[in-house]
């Protein structure tokens, strides 16, 4: 057993090495007051080796969080004159233009996951972390909560956070899978092909084909019946990231083949077949990744908590969604944000911690589910099989034109404020002054 026995305000166990649980333990770590343990089953921090793209509000937590040189000097953005490009839109079958999101200042923000893991924790103090402990389960009193590892070892905190992805032991905690089994992850019906482009080749490949070398370095999304295609740089130009998707919507609930891997290496002739037909844009893409890897994506429902007692799971612990509004590491490092600004004012302790748990619960749970059932929506939208809109090109344009706006202009600042009003805490004076530089 590790004791947690300090002089320190409150102490937390964060489990879960991932982009948001780092970016927590780099903000809580800020504050002498806390004592601060981050758990991770790896041996080592590590990220998969694919692209992750950042809307505006994600950077706005970013900043927020103090990461943002650590973020700048590793990120992407789209090239002169597109720099508030997010996506071009285009008809998957002929590479024909149907529109472009704007993010003005921001625009297509993408960086390599590993880059930016690593990025994070070269902020993180030492003897913070803790590898190789793969939490198995959680206890709590009225005291504290203690995670429990597979090496047979535990770890006691006054609080505990679960930062551990979709399949989250500390999600079982919170809701039992004995009494809420419908509230696991499911398959949602979607396969993504990832791979990685030199983007030289791909500028080749483009030209080989009679297609504008241009779509190789500005981000673009290619659209179909139940598939698409999304490409944008990372590792500073260096490399595309693609992802090429179908999706099965024969029926209401599709199931995943018995025994499948969520993520296996299939044949380039596979992913081909998908996309037979598709114009010369998307014909060079795919031609250049001779081993694409298959996910089959994973969500969860809308849960109905997210906290039991001492206890709180976040990120996509949470609220794992679809890839397709770009939007599940932004709301992990939003959850980051709010949380750290609660956990670290003085007037969080022993005491009110579970109560501060409970009012981060109350203002961020509904923009949460707002944003999986949004992210799920988007991706019919893409494969023009939203209600409403289906095929329907002119509806489509002008969906796409302003379907973000509420999830961009978001600041999690105001869910810190509402919070600390929830819990009768006085205005933070930090919060007070960002919100006046922003004016």
């Amino acid at each position: 057993m590790v004791s947690s026995a300090s002089h320190k305000r409150l102490s937390i166990g964060i489990v879960g090495g991932g982009i948001g649980g780092v970016a927590l333990a780099v903000a809580l770590s800020r504050d002498p007051g806390l004592k601060v343990r981050l758990f991770e089953a790896a041996e080592q921090f590590s990220e998969i080796g694919a692209g992750v793209s950042f809307g505006p509000n994600a950077v706005r937590a970013i900043t927020l969080l103090g990461l943002e040189a650590s973020y700048r000097h590793i990120s992407d953005s789209s090239p002169a004159p597109f720099e508030d490009v997010w996506f071009e839109w285009r008809r998957g079958s002929d590479d024909a233009y149907l529109t472009a999101t704007l993010a003005p200042g921001c625009g297509q923000s993408s960086v390599h996951r590993a880059d930016f893991l690593e990025a994070i924790v070269e902020n993180l103090p030492e003897g913070i972390a803790r590898f190789g402990k793969r939490c198995v389960a959680v206890e709590q009193d009225g005291d504290g909560t203690t995670a429990q590892f597979a090496d047979g070892t535990a770890y006691t905190a006054d609080i505990l956070i679960g930062f551990d992805g979709i399949k989250s032991a500390v999600r079982d905690h919170v809701l039992s899978p004995a009494q809420h089994a419908e509230l696991g992850p499911f398959w949602s019906g979607t396969y993504a092909y990832r791979g990685m482009i030199p983007t030289e080749q791909l500028e080749a490949a483009m030209a080989a084909r009679g297609a504008d070398k241009r779509l190789a370095r500005v981000p673009q999304m290619y659209l179909g019946p139940d598939r698409h295609i999304l490409t944008f740089p990372v590792k500073q130009t260096e490399l595309i990231n693609v992802v090429a998707f179908i999706t099965d919507r024969s029926t209401p609930a599709p199931q995943l083949p018995e025994g499948e891997e969520w993520v296996s290496t299939v044949s380039q002739e596979e992913m081909l077949e998908v996309f037979a037909g598709w114009g010369a844009g998307s014909q060079a893409i795919l031609d250049c990744i001779p081993e694409p890897t298959r996910w089959a994506l994973h969500e969860l429902p809308e849960l109905p908590r997210y906290r039991r007692g001492r206890v709180l799971i976040v990120g996509d612990a949470a609220h794992a969604m679809v890839p397709h509004q770009g939007a599940g590491a932004g709301q992990a490092l939003e959850d980051a944000y709010v949380l750290a600004g609660l956990l670290t004012d003085q007037a969080c302790d022993r005491q009110s911690a579970e109560q501060a748990l409970a009012a981060f619960e109350a203002v961020r749970h509904a923009r949460a589910c707002k944003v999986q059932r949004t992210s799920h929506e988007a991706g019919d939208v893409y494969e023009y099989a939203a209600a409403g809109i289906g095929d329907d090109e002119a509806r489509l344009i002008e969906n796409l034109k302003s379907r973000y706006d509420w999830l961009w202009q978001h600041d999690p600042q105001d869910d810190v404020a509402e919070a600390r009003r929830r819990l009768g805490w006085q205005p933070h004076a930090d919060s007070r002054a960002a919100k006046s530089r922003q004016a």
